[in-house]
C-alpha cells in the first residue's frame, strides 16, 4: 500500500534556489557586459568621428570606461557571491584577463589589430574606477554607518 506524504518543502532546496537566483542576479550584468564588448570586438571598423585625432582620444577613453564599467560588476559580482577577500583586486585581475583576451579575439578580426597599449589603458580604467567607487564607497560609510 502506497502512502502519499504530505509536500513539505525543503528549506535547504528553496536556499539553493534563493542562492542561484541571487548568483544569476549577480553575475548577469557583468557577463551581458562582457558579451557586449566581445561584440563591438568583433567589429570591422569603429570609427566614430572623421577627424581621427578625436577618433583616437574617443575611442582611448571609451576603453577606459567600458572595462571601468566592467570592473565595478565584477566586483559586485564576486563580493556578493564568494567569501574571496579582496573582490576588488580579483575584479581587477579578471577585468585585465579579459582585456588581454578581447584583443586576442580582435587579432582575428578583419580590420582590427591586438594592442598591448589597448590592454593597459583597459587596465588603467578598471584601476580608476576601482579607486574612485573604492573611495567614494569608503566615504560612504564613513559618513552613515560609522558615527
Amino acid at each position: 500500500m502506497n502512502a502519499t506524504l504530505p509536500l513539505v518543502e525543503d528549506p535547504s532546496a528553496r536556499r539553493t534556489t534563493l542562492l542561484s537566483k541571487r548568483s544569476v542576479a549577480a553575475w548577469l550584468p557583468a557577463l551581458v557586459w562582457a558579451g557586449l564588448i566581445f561584440a563591438f570586438s568583433a567589429q570591422e571598423d569603429l570609427t566614430f568621428f572623421p577627424d581621427q585625432s578625436l577618433d583616437f582620444v574617443v575611442r582611448k577613453l571609451g576603453h577606459m570606461v567600458i572595462f571601468g564599467v566592467l570592473a565595478i560588476l565584477l566586483w559586485r559580482a564576486l563580493a556578493g557571491t564568494t567569501t574571496l577577500r579582496r573582490p576588488w583586486a580579483w575584479a581587477l585581475a579578471l577585468t585585465i584577463l579579459y582585456a588581454i583576451t578581447d584583443e586576442l579575439h580582435q587579432a582575428f578580426v578583419p580590420g582590427r589589430t591586438a594592442s598591448g597599449q589597448d590592454v593597459g589603458i583597459d587596465a588603467a580604467g578598471a584601476l580608476i574606477a576601482v579607486a574612485i567607487v573604492g573611495f567614494v564607497g569608503a566615504r560612504w560609510l564613513r559618513r552613515h554607518v560609522r558615527p
